[in-house]
């Protein structure tokens, strides 16, 4: 007994294998047009896996009921076997003490394992809770064969049960709680209370309640339903919150001026049993079967609904093998997927999905006849007893071919939930959803589909195109084109110029009909693909071919469009300036700020718009070189010169005085703009320029030879200046103004001689020329170095002496004085002379004694060993130390 439930033996035989394998021959994926192979290692395990109980019973099993891991099992007359899974070597073992000749009728276990009802077979009814060893009798409960028990699981714990309703033989239904409490002393009972709340009949005749459930919805709305041979009733009511302790009596009021709700079959076996699946603990059942007498009733359970509970409702019809009055059905249990019916020599599994009997267990004979089946809704396995042997199944992996039945059912979106992890699944249901929306004329569906299967491209590609489907088609491309890996550059290049020419077929389709609106969708679509960060690289390799397909469409906006993605500017602009819209050509060049296309496209533009390419070139700042954009200054057209020269001159300013650019071109450039155009700032620039040749940035001698052409004098007066060619400004000034040759003639500050010379020929000038004899005067009075006898030669002889009388007696003064000084110097000379006479001779009888031992005061030797010098201080030197120091 010890190792019971703890070791068991496989009892799968080979039949059972190759019938499970059987189920679904398509498992072997690998068809032609999938890009995937099978390559299973190992055969895979059925969904139902059936194993034997290594156990054998003292006595005959009666009964077995299973929840939350704890089994229960009567065995013979009189005794009850209690096992934790949870520790199968510890059984424990109960008698229930009964003398008379009584037997189980029913065993009823609560969904916590912790509460077990015996119903016995003379009306009687023990309780026996998980913590006890003692049986107890529910004396409130005699009388009553109890046919079935809906649990309480909202309130139901380890020592009460809650209120539940139980349904008897006689289809009563009663409410009633058990607590496993000793009680008080005068009511030591465990049942609290057993009251009637229902009675359910058939044809006017009462009829036991076959089975119960009790579920609770939203906003503590409780559904009951409850079965009879061939009836299932629904109670639907709302339950007060904080009020459920007082039980469902106040439901079946709610109830009792209607007629329940309920579904009849006419056939009848006698019995029916119903069964639920709940997908997670602690939460509503999700479907349910009912195993009456014309087949299985099975469907979903909807909480909403305010009229019925059931929905999704479909009947199973029982196989020709199932013979009501020979081989009827016993048992049934739901799972996700199946449902399974117990025979008295075999299993049968149903898909809820198809109704396809796709699993059949044959039990060996030596066992006995089946007796019942259960499910245990936490642990999930399924239990089956027969008098001598118990086993379970295992249920692995039920979802794992669901998929290809919801493929077969067309119900795609589901078939996919349930391949999403296995690849090669996935393909076949993409490629059978593709052909199913191909054949009912869905042909973008189709594509969308076809792009993300492993079939053969070239295949899919003529079928849109036999089927004249280009929208299709051009789906199909761009997903598949999306699906493609970035080293799959051969594919990508293929496919984007494929979908450019469908674009604009279907461009040149549209725009032929006249279809305004559904054709600028299809450019902003194509435009979107031509901009897509995905495909630049392709797209930027391969340029020259969308070039070629755009020219060949004749589609020039999108061929500038791209062109602007592609950042080929040039080609924007060469096209803006072809079709003579320069605005816009400039616009583009002035958003890139490409240098080498300004001076590529400034020729033209400056033709047509000087001013805003002036405006866009002085934006540019000293991003642009002005010594390129020369050629385009100098490109002036007869029409609108005058606008053309005057913007060039602003932007030669600009670049003279704000720029600071110091290229000589520039300059001697903006110099014969002013010299033909606008002479009246050409002295005022040539001022500004500087007086020095090492400030000036111009050519001088072009300068000089551009004033000299055009007769501005002053100009070339002030050149001649800068070149320091005095002599040449004074001529040249002496032409314009006598002050001006005057300024000129006092520059050469470090030649006198020079500055003589110019006063003189400005004196020269006013003497003989203009033959003002007062002006030549102050020309005496304004240069020092000119004498009255320097420009007397200069006059006529006729000319009479008062107007020179100041001038001669000046100049007689100032030769008296100059004799004075003279004098005064040679008298400070000769005195000088004496005085040196005298040192000399002072000198000459001066002597000095030199002892023997003296010594050099620069070399420390013996100063009488070489010649040397005496000084009348007192130092002593050799004649080469001294000459060394």
């Amino acid at each position: 007994m010890a190792s019971i439930l703890d070791e068991y033996e496989d009892s799968q035989n080979t039949r059972q294998s190759s019938q499970q394998h059987s189920r679904l021959s398509s498992t072997n994926i690998g068809l032609a047009h999938s890009g995937f192979v099978n390559v299973r290692l190992e055969e895979e395990k059925p969904i139902f896996n059936k194993q034997r109980i290594d156990f054998t019973p003292p006595e005959k099993i009666n009964h077995l009921a299973v929840c939350n891991n704890q089994l229960c099992m009567s065995l013979g007359k009189d005794t009850l076997l209690r096992i934790d899974l949870a520790k199968p070597d510890q059984p424990n073992q109960i008698e229930l003490g009964r003398k008379d000749d009584s037997k189980v009728h029913r065993l009823f276990l609560d969904p916590t394992g912790s509460h077990v009802l015996i119903s016995l077979s003379t009306s009687e009814c023990l309780y026996l809770n998980r913590n006890t060893q003692k049986v107890r009798s529910l004396s409130r409960w005699r009388g009553h064969l109890i046919e079935s028990v809906g649990w309480n699981k909202l309130l139901g714990n380890e020592t009460s049960t809650g209120p539940i309703l139980v349904g008897t033989s006689q289809g009563i239904i009663f409410e009633a709680e058990i607590s496993a409490n000793e009680g008080s002393l005068f009511n030591t009972n465990p049942d609290q209370y057993f009251r009637q709340v229902h009675s359910l009949e058939e044809d006017g005749r009462p009829v036991p309640v076959c089975c119960m459930e009790v579920e609770r919805g939203l906003e503590n709305k409780y559904f009951i339903i409850t079965t009879t041979r061939k009836r299932l009733f629904q109670f639907v009511g709302k339950v007060a919150e904080g009020s459920e302790q007082q039980g469902f009596s106040s439901i079946f009021n709610q109830n009792q001026d209607l007629l329940p709700s309920f579904q009849e079959f006419p056939a009848n076996m006698g019995y029916s049993e119903i069964t639920f699946y709940t997908s997670k603990l602690r939460t509503s059942p999700k479907a349910f079967a009912w195993m009456m007498g014309n087949g299985v009733l099975y469907g979903q359970l909807d909480y909403v609904r305010p009229d019925s509970l059931l929905s999704d409702v479909q009947v199973w019809e029982y196989t020709p093998d199932i013979d009501l009055n020979l081989n009827k059905p016993i048992s049934i249990v739901l799972t996700q997927f199946h449902f399974l019916l117990l025979l008295h020599d075999r299993v049968k599994a149903i898909c809820t999905l198809n109704g396809q009997v796709v699993f059949e267990d044959v039990f060996p004979d030596k066992f006995g006849p089946l007796k019942k089946m259960i499910k245990d809704p936490v642990g999930g396995l399924v239990w089956i007893y027969t008098e001598r042997a118990v086993f379970r199944y295992h249920i692995q992996r039920e979802a794992r071919d669901v998929w290809q039945m919801y493929m077969s059912m067309n119900k795609f979106d589901l078939a996919k939930e349930y391949c999403r992890d296995r690849p090669e699944c996935m393909d076949m249901v993409l490629a059978k959803e593709a052909e199913h929306c191909f054949q009912n004329k869905r042909y973008l569906e189709s594509a969308k589909c076809y792009a993300l299967t492993q079939n053969y491209f070239e295949e899919i590609a003529l079928k849109f195109i036999e089927a004249k489907q280009e929208e299709a088609l051009k789906e199909f491309l761009l997903k598949k084109l999306n699906n493609l890996k970035q080293s799959e550059r051969t594919q990508i290049t293929l496919l984007v110029t494929w979908l450019a020419e469908l674009y604009l077929n279907s461009l040149g389709q549209l725009e032929s009909d006249g279809n305004s609106i559904i054709f600028q969708e299809t450019r902003n679509e194509f435009r979107h693909f031509l901009s897509s960060p995905k495909h630049k690289e392709c797209l930027f390799n391969n340029r020259s071919t969308i070039y070629d397909l755009l020219a060949s469409h004749g589609n020039v906006d999108d061929m500038v469009y791209f062109s602007v993605v592609m950042q080929d500017y040039e080609r924007v602009i060469s096209h803006y300036c072809q079709h003579d819209n320069y605005c816009d050509a400039l616009e583009v060049l002035s958003k890139h700020c490409d240098e080498k296309l300004f001076y590529k496209f400034s020729p033209v533009l400056m033709q047509h718009i000087p001013r805003k390419v002036v405006d866009a070139w002085i934006q540019m700042g000293k991003k642009l070189d002005p010594k390129k954009l020369i050629p385009a200054l100098m490109n002036y057209s007869q029409m609108g010169s005058t606008q053309q020269i005057s913007e060039t001159i602003r932007y030669m300013e600009f670049c003279v005085y704000e720029l600071n650019v110091t290229e000589e071109a520039i300059h001697n450039y903006l110099l014969s703009l002013y010299a033909k155009y606008k002479p009246d700032s050409l002295l005022l620039y040539l001022e500004q320029a500087g007086t020095h040749a090492s400030e000036i940035h111009y050519d001088l001698k072009y300068a000089l030879r551009l004033c000299a052409e055009h007769g501005y004098l002053r100009a070339c007066v002030l050149v001649y200046r800068i070149m320091e060619l005095y002599e040449e400004a004074v001529d040249l000034a002496l032409q314009v103004d006598v002050d001006l040759a005057k300024s000129c003639a006092d520059l050469p500050e470090d030649d006198e001689e020079l500055r003589k010379k110019l006063w003189l020929k400005i004196a020269r000038h006013v003497v003989q020329e203009e033959k003002d004899v007062k002006k030549a005067m102050n020309c005496l009075s304004s240069c020092n170095l000119l004498k009255i006898e320097d420009i007397l030669p200069f006059f006529p002889d006729f000319v009479t002496i008062d107007h020179f009388k100041e001038a001669i007696c000046s100049s007689l003064e100032e030769y008296n004085q100059h004799i004075e000084e003279l004098k005064q110097e040679m008298e400070e000379a000769t005195e000088s002379a004496k005085r040196i006479r005298e040192d000399i001779q002072e000198m000459r009888n001066k002597y000095g004694v030199v002892d023997s031992q003296e010594k050099c005061a620069a070399c420390d030797f013996p100063l009488l060993n070489r010649p040397f010098y005496l000084f009348l201080c007192g130092h002593m030197f050799h004649y080469d130390c001294l000459f060394q120091e």
